[in-house]
C-alpha cells in the first residue's frame, strides 16, 4: 500500500489533533516554520494546511484523510466523506447583529454582513429573504460593525467576543465541531479503507478512554454482594479473589463525572484500599 496521505490543521485545532495520534501511540514533530511534520509511522505521511482548504484537497484526491470543521465542508461544498466526529473545537454558526438594531430593521433595508463563510451566508440569507450584500472577512470578523457591516455570520463557542463587542444572537445557522474526514477515492482503495477505519477505531479508543477512569478497590466476602449491585460497570467489573481468601479485588471502568458521587457509596458499601487512574484507551 502507498503511504496514507493525512492532512493536518493549521492553527488552533492542530494541537488537539496531533494529541489524539499521540495517545494512539503515533508520534507527530512538526519543526517551526515548516508544514511537513515527521511521522513514527511509515505508513502514514502528514502535511499541515488550513482547514478551509482541506476538503478541497481531500476531494480532489492528493491526499486521503484529513481533519477539519464541519463548517469548512459546508461552506466549500466538497464532496467527502465523514468517518469520526472528534468533538473538539465545538462551534455554533451564528447570525449576529449590534444590540442596538431589532429584528424588523434587517428586512427593511439592504443589509451589509460580514463574514468568512460566503456561501453558507449567503444560502441562510437567502432562505430568510434577506436583502444583503455579502463582505468577505479574513478574521476579526466581530469588529466590523456597527461601522462597516450591519451583520456578522461568524462562528462562536461562547458567545464572549459578541457580547464585548455589543452583539447579540439572532439565529444559529449550524453548529460544528473538528472532523476525520476521508477522500471517496481513498475509501474505494481496500488497503487504505481498512488503514483508514484502524485509525478511526484507535481514536475512538483514545477518546472513550479520556472520559473514563478504572477504579481499583478491595472488599470483605460479607460486602461483596452489596457492593458489586451499587457500582456501575461498562459490562460487568473484574473481581479476583484476595491472596489468603479474605475478599475480592475489584476493578471497574466508570465515567469521569460518575466519580464524586461514587466514591464516597463505595466507602459506604464496604470498599477499602480504592484506587483511581486514568484510562489510555478503551476498546468495547
Amino acid at each position: 500500500m502507498d503511504k496514507l496521505k493525512i492532512l493536518l490543521p493549521k492553527g488552533r485545532i492542530y494541537e488537539n489533533v496531533v494529541s489524539l495520534f499521540s495517545g494512539a501511540g503515533i508520534k507527530i514533530s512538526l519543526p517551526d516554520r515548516a508544514y511537513r511534520p515527521t511521522v513514527n509511522q511509515d505508513d502514514l505521511e502528514a502535511k499541515v494546511m488550513k482547514p478551509q482548504n482541506i476538503g478541497k484537497l481531500l476531494e480532489l484526491g492528493a491526499h486521503d484523510v484529513g481533519f477539519t470543521g464541519r463548517d469548512w465542508v459546508e461552506e466549500t461544498g466538497v464532496e467527502v466523506e465523514e468517518i469520526l466526529d472528534l468533538g473538539f473545537d465545538k462551534v455554533r454558526l451564528i447570525a449576529a447583529v449590534p444590540n442596538e438594531i431589532d429584528d424588523s430593521f434587517i428586512y427593511s433595508k439592504r443589509v451589509i454582513v460580514a463574514t468568512e463563510y460566503d456561501k453558507i451566508a449567503q444560502r441562510w440569507l437567502d432562505k430568510q429573504k434577506i436583502n444583503a450584500l455579502v463582505v468577505h472577512t479574513n478574521g476579526a470578523t466581530e469588529v466590523f460593525p456597527p461601522d462597516d457591516a450591519d451583520m456578522i455570520i461568524d462562528n462562536t463557542s461562547t458567545g464572549r467576543t459578541l457580547k464585548e463587542n455589543g452583539l447579540r444572537i439572532v439565529d444559529t445557522i449550524m453548529t460544528s465541531s473538528t472532523r476525520m474526514f476521508a477522500s471517496k477515492e481513498a475509501m474505494k482503495d481496500p488497503a487504505k479503507k481498512q488503514k483508514i477505519m484502524e485509525l478511526k477505531m484507535l481514536f475512538e479508543a483514545v477518546l472513550d478512554a479520556r472520559d473514563k477512569v478504572m477504579l481499583e478497590m478491595n472488599v470483605t466476602k460479607e460486602n461483596f454482594e452489596q457492593l458489586v449491585k451499587g457500582i456501575p460497570a461498562m459490562r460487568s467489573p473484574t473481581v479476583s479473589p484476595l491472596y489468603g481468601n479474605d475478599g475480592y479485588a475489584i476493578k471497574v471502568a466508570v465515567s469521569k463525572g460518575e466519580v464524586p458521587v461514587l466514591l464516597p457509596q463505595l466507602k459506604k458499601l464496604g470498599a477499602t484500599d480504592i484506587l483511581e487512574y486514568d484510562l489510555r484507551k478503551v476498546l468495547a
